[in-house]
């Protein structure tokens, strides 16, 4: 039997038609298998927001209130069970490993809590669900540029960077932006690696930032000397072009988040003047109003032609391979089918009305499947999801949601 892309030390990207195998006693499984995905971006409860904040008009300024109403209402228990079944769609739709970016630390009143029970409730939500699971847990010690947390913020906020070390330890971490961490503070995150920090989302932020300090955010972070390969920027939308030469220069990785940035109108990234400025990209579904790797990795090519009436910035394997960054959350050893690598497989149903007759190799995975396409997915060696699964998981986010306050929540 013939087949597309065997893995091989000169070829490890490549996926394969999943019953072609040297070995004869592998179970044949219909379709194309990949390596499972990467989603380097994540806040799990924003999960409980999908088709309610879209709801009527606004900006990511009125969003944002609506996503504090949702965070208000958490404790560990609902926490648990909500990011459990996020967990469980990520897998689903083929992801294999997640970068939890983490803020909702504290009881509502600020209190902490005994053991840092919020961040335990997503680490066993993830193990629960079968995802590996990276905590990058955020400092935000500012509702903005200095200014005290505000309402919920102070469910998030650790007083000092000193304080949030203490809780947080030594390992991965995340800035929650240059507005939420003052200048004085940031040099608490130097030589933390993986580290990530949202940047310059919205236009305000970047307006704010130099009002502040006189300086763009990226400039602030390379100035605090935060720039770098063990740093990761989320969103990257709005920047200028001495910003895209210090991100790229200074080899720093940079998530883009496709359905997110469309969903709150965010506007279009530079992504390919990112990529060839020499960083390394990367996908996360954010705030999870999509949560399908194939619509944020095909969004990439596509919003770009949107913003240069161009087609064709990248092939489907390079898009694979940004899909598949599974460095940037510092887990070595994944996003490739090989002898050593770890054993992360995605089967893609390549007979589904979407897919069928597309030509079943990486076009069809980047350009056609979705989500609903993945049939099977295996983390580390171990089953995590087959498409028998989908009624539960529907069921178990269902319930996770309506648990929170029922259909009347947030407003329109």
């Amino acid at each position: 039997m013939s087949f597309w892309g065997v893995a091989t030390p000169q070829n490890v990207r490549n996926p394969r038609s999943t019953g072609d195998s040297c070995t004869p006693a592998l179970t044949a499984l219909p379709g194309l298998t990949i390596p499972g995905l990467a989603n380097a971006h994540s806040h799990a409860f924003h999960r409980a927001l999908r088709g309610r904040t879209q709801r009527g008009t606004g900006t990511f300024w009125t969003w944002r209130e609506q996503m504090y109403d949702v965070a208000r209402r958490l404790e560990p228990d609902s926490y648990h069970a909500l990011a459990r079944a996020t967990y469980r769609e990520m897998v689903a739709a083929g992801y294999t490993s997640v970068g939890e970016f983490h803020y909702l630390h504290h009881r509502p009143d600020g209190t902490p809590y005994d053991d840092d029970a919020m961040g335990e409730a997503l680490r066993c939500a993830a193990e629960e669900a079968g995802i590996r699971m990276r905590l990058l847990d955020a400092c935000y010690l500012s509702s903005g540029f200095g200014a005290p947390p505000e309402g919920v913020q102070v469910r998030y906020s650790d007083g000092t960077s000193e304080r949030w070390a203490e809780r947080a330890g030594t390992g991965p971490a995340a800035i929650h932006s240059v507005r939420a961490v003052p200048r004085d503070h940031l040099h608490a995150f130097r030589d933390r690696a993986p580290l990530h920090v949202h940047l310059s989302e919205q236009v305000a932020e970047n307006a704010a930032c130099r009002g502040a300090y006189g300086v763009t955010p990226t400039r602030l972070l390379h100035e605090e000397g935060l720039l770098g390969p063990g740093t990761t920027v989320v969103h990257a939308t709005h920047l200028t072009d001495d910003d895209i030469a210090l991100l790229g220069g200074s080899g720093t990785n940079v998530c883009i988040t496709p359905t997110t940035e469309r969903d709150l109108a965010d506007g279009i990234g530079p992504a390919r003047r990112l990529a060839e400025a020499g960083c390394r990209l990367s996908i996360g579904s954010d705030s999870h109003a999509v949560v399908d790797p194939f619509e944020e990795l095909r969004g990439l090519e596509l919003d770009e032609r949107l913003a240069t009436q161009r087609r064709g910035h990248w092939s489907a394997a390079d898009l694979l391979t940004i899909g598949t960054a599974h460095d940037v959350l510092g887990i070595d050893e994944a996003g490739e089918i090989a002898v050593g690598r770890r054993a992360d497989l995605v089967t893609i149903d390549t007979r589904s009305p979407r897919t069928a007759g597309t030509g079943a190799d990486e076009h069809t995975v980047v350009f056609a499947a979705t989500a609903a396409d993945v049939t099977h997915v295996v983390v580390q060696g171990h089953l995590a999801y087959t498409s028998s699964d989908d009624d539960e998981i529907g069921r178990e986010l269902d319930a996770a949601i309506q648990a929170l306050g029922g259909g009347s929540w947030p407003a329109p």
